[in-house]
């Protein structure tokens, strides 16, 4: 070790000898990527500006009417000034960085708050490509409402600057042509903050297409759980054992049986694949590097900035973690906490205010006819690590999972978005900002089994936003944990007839039954993909009730990295047994549908 502090002191030595020579050219004046005209300042906290020159220069910097001064660092040229906090201001102010002759002007800055939109493709998705991309694009001439997105850059180690060629021109006043190319969830979000404010809003797309939560984490807090860390400790060896040779051997034998299919199928030598070369090896091929994989993306696209002050994040991922054999809800719920914990470190911001959107739904919504055949997947365990690792954190005031779930539109990029911007705006405008805007969350308080019904009790009231009586979404079982379909009704008061009403019920309390099951012992709610669910606390539909369980039936998870997160599990034997309960539960209902109609009439009756 010490040898090698000894040789790197010769390095740089010898690196400041050839530049006092004039051997090496000198350093261009450069800004951190972060910095460019349009830009958003975060209010209230310490400004830092900083960048890169050739050492050891005399750097000048002028904000507005402020002023410092610095010298670079003798090593690579790193130089940063710092100004006091500044309340918010949407008068523009120029920033000015001068050194060895050279000059570098930024115009059109603002003093507001910054949030960042992180997350995977669902979070990135252009508002042009979205349902509601019309009509928020028409509304989009917001001059106080800044936008940047920061494009696909994965890393094994964090980095220390943003390419610019990754940046998609910098930062952007919002008008209706910039607009349709930012995170859609990030414009519907950040427009509400911003005219519900009147200040300035900056809004950082660093979302990544195809990101698996292990990549968006920094990478140092792996090492703080055993779990995480064993994970960490296997990518590392992956890392240092990956061979571009070996690579290209396995690329070639794949690329030779598609030439052989091709070949069987007649096709002309035009339409064959192109032969592999190591030119071909994508961030994805190397460990470490990959989206899937330990602080890659963090290390790109997020860490990559820090020193640049934020208000808050929004998290929107998902749909990797729950992939087949990719599921691993126990990891999941601790990174959850790690990353946050990370981000709050890495900004200075203990109390850095985090919205986490719920998986979205996919796939065909589950419906009461087919309503088992949709328990099986692993989406709702997902959404569960995501709201118990949020809890984990312990700071509710700043914190809030976002349930999403009944945004409902099959397909792996659902074009619905702007609502999950408005809920999560909801969310902010009310509890970080503390305006008078309604948002609410709701919690299940007990369950309580009553011969063959289970009676739950919530400490709000939840109900149908379009007011209907029945609530729909449960699933029952008993001792054998297979659940199905319950019938619910909200706890009432007296006989039923066909013009009861909401104001009828106590909508605290849900009895559930289910004529196939004698005693319950276990409920689960919103318990699929796209769930047949229909619960809202206080029926506002921005507020959805979120998905839970009161089982403890967990899947089958593997703690050890280099195997399938859930080994042996058959997932077409799974399908086929959730399709024959559905079935199962359809012919028995169909047989005892007059009991079941009588039973339904007192359900939920209190003698």
């Amino acid at each position: 070790m010490g040898s090698l502090k000894h040789f790197r002191k010769l390095a740089v030595f010898f690196f400041a000898f050839l530049m006092g020579c004039g051997l090496l050219p000198a350093r261009d004046l450069k800004l951190h990527g972060i910095f460019s005209d349009h830009m958003v300042l975060q209010r209230d906290q310490p400004i830092k500006i900083w960048g890169w020159c050739a050492p050891r220069s005399s750097v000048e910097v002028t904000f507005g009417e402020r002023s410092g001064s610095t010298h670079a660092s003798s090593e690579d040229g790193r130089w940063e000034v710092f100004f006091d906090p500044m309340a918010a201001d949407s008068r523009p102010r120029s920033l000015r960085v001068e050194a060895d002759g050279q000059r570098v002007d930024i115009a059109n800055i603002v003093i507001g708050d910054v949030w960042v939109m992180n997350g995977q493709s669902n979070m990135a998705w252009d508002l042009k490509k979205t349902f509601e991309g019309d009509l928020e694009s028409t509304q989009a001439d917001l001059p106080l409402l800044r936008l940047l997105t920061i494009n696909s850059i994965e890393k094994q180690q964090l980095q220390e600057d943003l390419p610019e060629d990754r940046l998609a021109g910098g930062w952007a006043v919002s008008n209706p042509e910039t607009a349709g190319n930012i995170s859609a969830i990030g414009f519907a979000f950040g427009s509400r903050v911003q005219r519900a404010t009147g200040i300035p809003i900056g809004i950082i797309d660093n979302a990544r297409g195809g990101a698996s939560l292990e990549a968006l984490v920094p990478k140092r807090k792996f090492l703080e759980h055993p779990l995480t860390k064993r994970y960490l400790e296997y990518i590392v060896e992956q890392e240092i054992n990956f061979d571009e040779d070996v690579w290209l051997e396995g690329a070639i034998q794949k690329w030779e049986r598609k030439v052989e299919r091709a070949r069987k199928q007649d096709k002309p030598e035009s339409q064959w694949p192109k032969k592999p070369t190591k030119d071909d090896i994508r961030s994805w091929d190397i460990p470490g590097m990959s989206p899937s994989d330990a602080g890659a993306c963090y290390n790109g696209m997020f860490g990559a900035f820090i020193g640049y002050n934020i208000k808050g994040v929004l998290f929107h991922q998902g749909y990797n973690n729950a992939l087949g054999s990719n599921c691993r809800p126990k990891r999941y719920r601790i990174l959850m906490r790690l990353m946050i914990e990370g981000w709050r470190e890495d900004f200075n911001n203990p109390n850095m205010p985090v919205g986490v959107i719920g998986f979205c739904a996919t796939n065909t919504p589950q419906t009461a006819f087919d309503f088992e055949a949709f328990t099986y997947l692993n989406g709702p365990f997902i959404r569960e690590s995501q709201r118990l690792g949020l809890a984990d954190v312990g700071d509710p005031e700043n914190t809030a999972f976002l349930p999403a779930h009944d945004i409902q539109i099959p397909g792996l990029h659902p074009r619905k978005k702007a609502d999950h911007g408005i809920r999560a705006a909801r969310w902010a405008l009310s509890e970080i900002y503390d305006l008078p805007v309604n948002w609410d969350t709701a919690a299940l308080v007990s369950s309580e089994a009553r011969g063959d019904t289970l009676v739950l009790t919530f400490n709000q009231e939840a109900y149908p936003h379009d007011e209907a009586t029945l609530p729909e979404g449960f699933a029952i079982a008993g001792s054998d944990g297979i659940f199905y379909r319950a019938y619910a009704r909200f706890e009432h008061n007296k006989d039923l007839n066909v013009y009861a009403r909401l104001k009828d019920f106590d909508t605290r309390r849900i009895h559930l039954w289910s004529p196939l099951i004698e005693e319950p012992v276990a409920v689960r709610y919103a318990w699929s993909h796209s769930p047949h669910a229909n619960l809202y606390v206080n029926g506002r539909p921005w507020a959805p009730l979120t998905s839970f369980r009161t089982d403890e039936w967990d899947m089958p998870e593997s703690e050890d990295p280099a195997v399938d997160g859930l080994p042996g599990r058959n997932w077409r034997e799974e399908k086929a047994k959730a399709k024959a309960n559905n079935e199962f539960r359809l012919r028995e209902e169909a047989k005892m549908m007059p009991e079941i109609l009588e039973r339904l009439e007192t359900l939920g009756q209190v003698n």
